[in-house]
Parts: C-alpha cells; structure tokens; sequence
C-alpha cells in the first residue's frame, strides 16, 4: 500500500488484522467471527472512500458480496 501511495489510510490496519490470520495465511475462525472480519474491512474501506472521494457509500455493497461469495 505504501508503494502505491495509499499507506496513510491504512495505517490502523495492521493492529487490527493482528491475530486474523495464522503465520500460513489461512484466516485464524477460532480468533475472530469471518463476518466480524469482514465488517471491520468495510469500515476501512469506507474511511478511504470517504477521504478519496468523499462519498462513503462508493463501497456499499462490499460486505454482502464477500459473504456471499466466500
């Protein structure tokens, strides 16, 4: 995110992607509900929304397609 120029909007996400996932990739369901995952990605992305673009509702739609889908 850094190299792209993006690294000032995420610089919360790493404390909390702590612990989501396990040291192989594989994401951690003992530690965290995948729809509370998930709702937390989209308020990120919201946030960033938000700040490019002003207009918070550009990512509605997120959270139920990745459920759906995954």
């Amino acid at each position: 995110m850094g190299q792209l120029g993006l690294g000032g909007h995420f610089k919360g996400l790493a404390p909390r992607l702590d612990g989501v996932f396990r040291a192989n990739g594989v994401f951690a369901h003992d530690r965290l509900r995948f729809v509370d995952f998930v709702d937390d990605v989209e308020e990120l992305l919201e946030e960033v929304a938000w700040q490019e673009l002003g207009d918070k509702e550009a990512v509605d739609g997120f959270e139920e397609y990745v459920l759906q889908h995954y």
